[in-house]
């Protein structure tokens, strides 16, 4: 079994292995709302829409389950 990965949570920044949890990566419901509030309210944002060529450097990574599940690896 590989090692809990202690990361901190995106908005309070408690470190913690929040993907164990149902709120992955928050530590917290409260946290995984606080940070849904900041999308909506377009306090995050991405700067430019994503084309084909953003893709580009992944086109040579063999396929496999394994690139969703990087503790296989």
């Amino acid at each position: 079994m590989s090692q809990p990965r202690h990361l901190p949570c995106p908005t309070c920044r408690r470190r913690g292995d929040w993907f164990a949890s149902a709120f992955g990566p928050f530590c917290s419901h409260r946290c995984k709302l606080l940070d849904l509030g900041k999308w909506l309210g377009g306090e995050h944002v991405i700067p430019t829409p994503l084309r084909p060529e953003h893709f580009e450097v992944f086109a040579e990574l063999p396929p496999g389950e394994y690139l969703d599940r990087p503790e296989i690896s």
